[in-house]
């Protein structure tokens, strides 16, 4: 699990730039650093930045340092290629495990968008959450797109570019095996972590407010209808937590 984006690669990219439930977790993103006054001046920290696509929006929103971090290293090479020299000097990506990741700086604000769902066990989760918080100044937000546990075998999400396939009961929380479906469709998987246990992990980390905010969607367009959005939003993929250090 922990290095299958080395293999992902370009079909994560192409499953960001096309499936609904990305579109909706950017709008939802975009509105939380909205309410939160934007990030001009900021220094930022974007983990599991993946190509990169959240660290540019934040770098654009005009961060005073963007700094980008993936497990990956294939994910990193094509952040980097991605960027090429727009934002210079503002920008950076780094490979590190955000379950040891090192105190690069004091930031005023984390992205992880699809982070905390990938700690295999209850160990890892509390270190990710230990590891962000360290890297945060006093007063610093937390900004983490999570998924909503408990969809399958109830809720289908296929119409809005992911399905879960299987869920496996092992270790602290169930496996969930899934599919990016991009063409021909990926495989991944992650573990089904409850929001409590989210927010236990942050609690224990240090952060004094933890928060939840439904997904948002996106205007109605051609392509997806308000009756489309509607139908996601009564069983969204994600939701937003949010988080003061």
């Amino acid at each position: 699990m922990r290095f299958q984006y080395d293999t992902i690669g370009e079909r994560f990219v192409e499953s960001m730039s096309t499936a609904a439930f990305s579109a909706a977790d950017t709008h939802t993103l975009l509105g939380a650093l909205e309410a939160l006054g934007g990030v001009r001046g900021l220094d930022t920290l974007d983990l599991a930045c993946g190509h990169g696509h959240n660290t540019r929006l934040l770098a654009r929103g005009g961060a005073r340092r963007a700094v980008g971090v993936d497990i990956s290293e294939k994910m990193i090479r094509l952040a980097r290629a991605e960027a090429g020299g727009e934002h210079h000097g503002r920008i950076q990506y780094v490979v590190a495990d955000a379950a040891e990741l090192p105190r690069m700086a004091p930031f005023d604000l984390a992205t992880a968008v699809y982070l905390f769902n990938y700690a295999p066990d209850r160990t890892a989760l509390h270190a990710m959450f230990r590891s962000v918080r360290a890297n945060l100044r006093d007063g610093g937000r937390l900004l983490a797109i999570v998924p909503n546990p408990g969809a399958f075998p109830h809720v289908d999400w296929s119409p809005y570019g992911v399905r879960i396939v299987d869920r496996v009961p092992e270790g602290d929380v169930p496996l969930l095996k899934a599919q990016f479906l991009t063409e021909p469709s990926v495989d991944f998987e992650f573990r089904e972590w409850a929001h409590a246990d989210f927010a236990e992990a942050a609690v224990e980390a240090g952060f004094s407010t933890i928060g939840w905010q439904p997904s948002r969607t996106p205007p109605a367009d051609e392509a997806r209808d308000e009756a489309y959005w509607t139908a996601y939003r009564a069983c969204p993929v994600s939701s937003l937590m949010t988080c003061t250090a």
